[in-house]
């Protein structure tokens, strides 16, 4: 490999802000729209000393030298990560945003991770360098074993008096002097500085010689190599993603944002590489991809989406989605009535009824199949959700779907065993969110409780029993006269119905109605729960050919299978799950910990394959200990564990803790 020209892509490009929670990438997002002039600095007027949390993706555009460019503010909780997963997929690279604590380790290597599946160039950002006490190549050497790519740091803190008071630039071998909210001082590396420097620079040319031999030799042979062929190197491995290249700064002090502005500039790809990665051909065609979608209160439903070939005007018809109506460019955060947009180039689009977060467009005339379709991770938080007032049922059932189209982490479930309308998400505060835009937006009060866990029960004897009904009331009377053999069966059998009459004792137009008579009983048993796993034979019984008919009939097996089950030795059954959850190493112990509390049963815990530091725990556990395990999980791992389930099988719960459910459930009847 020789050295590789720099060739620098100009036109619009997209850049997602990436980053643990509290790392500081919205105040990096504000401090990077005021220092290109798109709006004011929050931080300098105090505006930004307190901590707010972006639980959506938030986006801007700005322009720096020339060049067009859109930031993208992704959430950094993992409640609301899935925000990122579409927006992603469009972006020409990301901003990872992280200071020194590690603490914060697991939830950046989760990040990392999603990156490298997606192939996504990525810059890394060491925020808040002014309150690191720890040194950065130290800090990087820390961080490096969660990077499947080297981590090449491009600046280095230059302290005075234990105080950070500039950067020094690798690269271009030049000191910055910090100047609060206001471009950086160039000024000559301090003498106490320069041995450190030159080591930090070697470093950094010793990774890139990794991949240009040219260097490799110029390195061996003690020759400097020409500054520009630096640059070429550091821009073609960053859009190879062999490298993850590290630039430092304080974002609420604006200190190396200008740095970085140049760097996403000079190196980071546009819209060619995106397609490329994505295996786009447009063939001439206009090719959009949808990044989120917004319901707003007067305009109607918008897809923020990024024209990836192509352009776009208001008016367009894309065939089998609609006509746009209404486009929206960005300035800063705010909108502006457009009549078209360019290739490379993030707006919004009004009014695409069927078009949904993560969809592919396109104006040819057959539709494009998904570039990048994002599948939501299993939910780990639930609640059942009532309007408060019951004219308001209608209303709310149109406001869950309109967010759960605008987050599609977010999903709604009518359950029929429980009667519940039911929201499901990725933790305890994506649901309160939730809950807070369907009060504050749509203006619906809404009672929310942990869903029912939908208990059975069985039976543990066989046993017959004869149900008679007999009524009389002038004119036709009503007989249906049943003997039912009733037995349990292997648990999951769940439910056989058979007959053995002879001689036509009941016939044969009635067993049909015994077998609905049955079925109806089953509904609900004599602890309260609908009843499985049981086997009934219709064994015996007589008619009367005047006063005999289809109800008489049912009404008989009911009475015949409820004084039946009542005396066949009821039993509660709960549902168990498998469980499965990924964890950080050093927090293994207390997850099993954690599910011995909820009468999990460990099945067993292995390393985690391909994922350094992480083990995956295996274990059985009843779904009534589910509720606000992630809760627990997060509380152990700092907010990185994660887990997924599924139904395994019924199992029969006796004693204080099966009282206590069938307490619970009379409270409720």
């Amino acid at each position: 490999m020789g050295n590789r020209a720099g060739e620098r892509h100009k036109g619009p490009k997209c850049i997602a802000i990436l980053g643990p929670l509290e790392s500081g990438k919205t105040t990096l997002f504000d401090a990077i729209l005021a220092r290109t002039g798109t709006r004011s600095d929050r931080a300098a007027h105090g505006d930004a000393a307190g901590y707010t949390m972006s639980v959506e993706a938030g986006f801007a555009s700005t322009q720096f030298m020339d060049e067009n460019i859109t930031f993208v503010d992704c959430p950094g909780s993992v409640e609301f990560s899935f925000e990122a997963e579409a927006v992603l997929a469009a972006c020409d690279a990301a901003v990872v945003v992280i200071d020194a604590d590690d603490m914060k380790l697991p939830m950046l290597q989760l990040i990392l991770r999603r990156l490298d599946a997606l192939g996504l160039p990525r810059m890394v950002f060491v925020n808040k360098i002014d309150k690191t006490s720890v040194g950065v190549r130290d800090l990087l050497k820390e961080l490096q074993p969660i990077s499947s790519t080297p981590l090449l740091l491009r600046q280095i803190p230059m302290r005075q008096d234990g105080t950070v008071v500039g950067s020094i630039d690798l690269a271009l071998e030049r000191a910055y002097i910090y100047r609060e909210h206001a471009p950086s001082e160039i000024a000559a590396i301090p003498d106490d500085e320069k041995a450190r420097e030159l080591e930090a620079r070697f470093s950094m040319l010793e990774t890139l010689a990794d991949h240009d031999d040219l260097l490799l030799e110029q390195l061996l042979d003690d020759v400097e190599p020409p500054r520009d062929a630096v640059f070429d190197d550091l821009t073609a491995d960053l859009r190879e993603g062999s490298v993850t290249p590290v630039l430092i700064g304080t974002a609420q002090k604006g200190h190396g944002v200008l740095r970085l502005l140049k760097a996403i500039r000079h190196d980071v790809p546009d819209v060619t590489r995106v397609r490329q990665r994505l295996g786009l051909d447009a063939n001439g065609e206009t090719v959009v991809q949808v990044m989120k979608t917004v319901h707003t209160g007067h305009g109607g439903k918008i897809s923020v989406a990024r024209i990836l070939a192509g352009s776009i005007s208001d008016g367009a018809e894309i065939p089998g989605t609609g006509r746009v109506s209404g486009l929206y460019t960005f300035n800063g955060r705010d909108h502006a009535k457009g009549s078209s947009v360019g290739e490379g180039e993030t707006a919004a689009l009004g009014k695409l009824e069927n078009v949904q977060t993560g969809d592919t467009l396109s104006t040819g005339k057959t539709a494009a199949p998904t570039l990048a379709k994002a599948v939501p991770p299993q939910p780990v938080f639930a609640m059942a959700v009532n309007p408060r007032e019951r004219k308001d049922e209608v209303r709310l059932s149109s406001a869950l779907q309109k967010l759960a189209e605008e987050d599609p982490s977010l999903i709604l479930e009518q359950n029929q065993d429980t009667s519940e309308t039911i929201l499901r998400g990725q933790g305890e505060m994506h649901l309160r969110n939730a809950r807070e835009r369907l009060e504050s937006r749509f203006q619906i009060t809404v009672e929310a409780n942990r869903p029912l866990v939908p208990y059975r029960e069985t039976i543990r004897k066989q046993v017959q029993q004869r149900g008679r009904h007999k009524k009389q009331s002038g004119g036709h009377g009503q007989f249906g006269d049943v003997v039912l053999e009733i037995r349990p069966l292997p648990r999951g059998g769940g439910f056989e119905f058979t007959d053995t009459i002879t001689g036509g004792v009941v016939p044969k137009q009635f067993i049909p109605s015994v077998e609905t008579g049955v079925r109806d009983a089953l509904h609900a048993g004599p602890l309260g729960f609908p009843v499985v796993d049981i086997a009934v034979n219709l064994a015996d019984g007589s008619y009367h050919t005047v006063d005999s008919s289809d109800m008489a009939f049912q009404a008989a097996a009911r009475l015949a299978m409820r004084e039946g089950l009542a005396s066949a030795d009821p039993v509660l059954l709960e549902p168990i799950l498998k469980v499965e959850i990924d964890t950080p190493s050093d927090a293994t112990a207390r997850i099993t910990a954690i599910l011995s509390q909820r009468r999990g049963q460990i099945l067993g815990f292995d390393t985690r394959t391909d994922w350094p530091g992480w083990d995956r725990v295996d274990a059985m556990l009843p779904q009534a200990g589910i509720g606000d395990l992630i809760i627990e999980l997060r509380s152990a791992t700092a907010g990185a564990a994660t887990y997924r389930t599924r139904f395994d099988h019924m199992a029969e719960l006796t004693g204080r803790l099966a009282d206590e459910v069938l307490n619970r459930k009379g409270k409720a009847a």
